[in-house]
């Protein structure tokens, strides 16, 4: 059995202020049994401000940008001494040369497990980041795992090259919005909440993995987020959900056992037939 947990939480440019509530965060998993915690997109450092004016591009000056880390950094190991013998997963702008890029990471207390860098990018955040290049899964203390970012979910390639490379779990971290435009005043109520709840659950569905859906929460420039952090079977099912408020979606599932039902009568993976589905489908 592992149990699971996925956060929807506010964090934004005070690093100090960050890391005092992922302690409090990992602090409160560990005495829940929790063994993969999952924080949201830009954990370290927080999200970009704007998007842009209804989708229009804006280039944000250096001042409005998170800061720019390492993966081999001090902020990266200290997040792993945090988590110790637990997974953490978080988000951070990462600094490569002259480049930044909207990237993940999986540690535990011995060290970096996985990274991945976001590879699809909504409205104008490609001025301030640049593309990631693949999608891969990775070992770890809690078994094979994949990571996505935020709008990588909108795309059914991305969890599916993942679960074909063995991913069990897909792990998604978020700074996922409310709709700006005829936003309802209750998030629940909300056209992008409703989109963000159903790509979790239809990703989980057509993979027949255990996804892991963090997301950020509050207000940060102009953005408003969802909350709406949660685990989700491999039937669709969710599991556990914080809904439109900040929280911990907690859930412990027998993931072998689990897959293995799901999976016994009508196997999407099994079943597929790659090559009838033509130019760029994943073999």
């Amino acid at each position: 059995m592992t149990t699971f947990a996925a956060v929807a939480a506010p964090f934004g440019r005070d690093l100090d202020a960050s890391f005092a509530r992922i302690e409090g965060l990992v602090a409160d998993a560990r005495a829940r049994g929790v063994q993969l915690l999952a924080l949201p997109e830009a954990t370290l450092g927080g999200y970009l401000a704007s998007l842009g004016d209804h989708g229009v591009s804006e280039v944000l000056p250096e001042h409005a940008l998170p800061p720019a880390l390492d993966v081999d950094g001090p902020e990266v190991a200290r997040l792993a001494r945090i988590a110790g013998d637990m997974v953490v997963t978080a988000g951070f702008c990462e600094s490569d040369g002259a480049r930044r890029y909207n990237t993940a990471v999986a540690v535990t207390g011995d060290g970096v497990l996985g990274v991945h860098r976001k590879v699809h990018q909504p409205l104008g955040e490609s001025n301030s980041y640049a593309a990631g290049d693949g999608f891969r899964a990775f070992e770890t203390p809690v078994g094979r795992i994949g990571m996505m970012i935020c709008y990588d979910k909108a795309f059914p390639e991305a969890a599916r090259t993942l679960a074909v490379d063995g991913a069990e779990v897909v792990v998604c971290m978020s700074a996922w919005p409310g709709s700006r435009t005829g936003a309802a005043a209750d998030l629940a109520e909300d056209r992008w909440t409703r989109r963000f709840d159903l790509f979790d659950q239809a990703r989980a569905l057509e993979n027949q993995i255990v996804w892991v859906s963090a997301n950020q929460s509050g207000t940060f420039g102009a953005l408003r987020f969802v909350c709406s952090a949660k685990v989700v079977g491999p039937g669709g099912d969710v599991l556990a959900t914080t809904g439109v408020a900040p929280g911990t979606a907690v859930a412990t599932v027998d993931v072998g056992e689990v897959l293995a039902g799901a999976r016994r009568s009508m196997g999407h993976l099994r079943d597929r037939r790659p090559e009838t589905y033509g130019v760029g489908a994943v073999a």
